[in-house]
């Protein structure tokens, strides 16, 4: 044991004969020596140097370095021999970090330690940093969301000499989302099938968030083969969807999007299915000074023209084909002379009939004993 405490005494002694040091100077040392209250440190030539030992110990206080080892320290003292100290070194290597970290503009890894008025007190390796609730995520999500999560960081703010650090998250949140929304802009061509969600509903239709913050239209006209009246009918905010792209002006920055186009045109069947002649029962869509629409089936309305005194929107009745142009999608139509009109749940559970099998039904019904 004396051996040692002379060999500890040597050191010291030869610590006081190093070279010229000065306070607050980062030096490298190798660890020679390890005592119950000191480290002896070479730092170069012959001079040595001691440090706390309590320094280089973890919070279970077992001691992190061994001899041999090289570690960096700050002079602290050079009065009656060279005395440095690893947590300042490390302190102003980190300040170092940060400053340079804020003049390039590179990301950085902090720590959420806890919600403070205003925003959320963040921790760099050592060092406090403060990051405003605006600059976190999204506005709305609860504070408790963050603590103790590690997230990417931009330092936007960094003065009197890293006392005041000033973090921002949303930065990188959206440098990524720029990136990747430039990756979803070239997979977005006419023709594709894409997933999005309904981000709003207006009058004239909905904008469809297909990633990243990229945005599609999907107007009123392109939700459905029937008629629409408004778009929340077919989609609310929200709602997950499979859309086709229509057009994507790349100029104005415009996506138009389709939703009935994934499922097939209903007149592409009319030739097979209607014929003139044919009586079909409809309902009115709606009435106008010239006539009323009908709809025969999701996605196929006829045109009874001057019939609109004699119909109300809403009206279901038998109808007679009177023309059909499948090139032009327009059948024309008018209501059977004898029919009346009913009430569109008869409509909704009543089948198309043939104009010669439901005119004979009506007459075999008229026949009928009464009584």
């Amino acid at each position: 044991m004396a051996d040692s405490s002379e060999d500890f005494a040597r050191l010291f002694e030869a610590s006081t004969k190093a070279k010229r040091f000065e306070r607050g100077q980062i030096i490298d040392g190798r660890v020679v020596g390890i005592g119950k209250e000191v480290v002896f440190l070479d730092v170069g030539g012959k001079g040595e140097a001691t440090l706390d030992v309590a320094e280089l110990k973890d919070e279970n206080g077992h001691i992190q370095v061994k001899v041999g080892d090289r570690i960096q320290a700050m002079v602290t003292s050079t009065s009656g021999g060279l005395t440095l100290s690893h947590k300042l070194a490390r302190g102003a290597a980190m300040d170092r970090r940060l400053e340079d970290a804020y003049r390039s503009g590179l990301a950085v890894d902090g720590r959420v330690d806890r919600a403070v008025k205003g925003g959320y007190e963040v921790r760099i390796g050592s060092r406090r940093a403060f990051c405003p609730a605006s600059h976190i995520d999204a506005p709305h999500a609860a504070p408790a969301t963050h603590e103790g999560r590690v997230y990417e960081f931009r330092i936007i703010e960094y003065k009197d000499e890293g006392r005041t650090v000033v973090l921002s998250r949303r930065a990188i949140l959206e440098e990524q989302q720029r990136a990747d929304a430039v990756k979803v802009r070239d997979a977005i061509v006419p023709g594709v099938v894409i997933a999005g969600r309904v981000a709003s509903v207006r009058d004239f239709g909905a904008f469809v968030d297909l990633g990243a913050g990229v945005q599609g239209l999907l107007h009123v006209s392109e939700m459905s083969w029937s008629r629409v009246n408004h778009p929340s009918e077919v989609v609310k905010p929200g709602d997950e969807i499979t859309v086709r792209v229509l057009r994507v002006d790349e100029d104005k920055q415009r996506i138009s999007l389709g939703l009935k186009q994934l499922t097939a045109d209903p007149w592409t069947k009319v030739s097979d299915t209607y014929a003139v002649g044919q009586v079909r029962t409809g309902r009115v869509t709606r009435v106008t000074p010239f006539g009323a629409f009908v709809e025969l089936e999701p996605g196929i309305e006829a045109l009874a023209r001057d019939s609109g005194d004699r119909l109300k929107k809403g009206d279901t009745a038998p109808f007679e084909i009177t023309s059909i142009d499948v090139e032009k999608k327009r059948i024309g139509a008018e209501p059977k002379p004898e029919a009346e009109p009913t009430d569109v749940g008869d409509y909704q559970n009543q089948a198309p009939q043939g104009g010669l099998g439901s005119l004979a039904d009506r007459l075999r019904e008229a026949l009928k004993p009464r009584g």
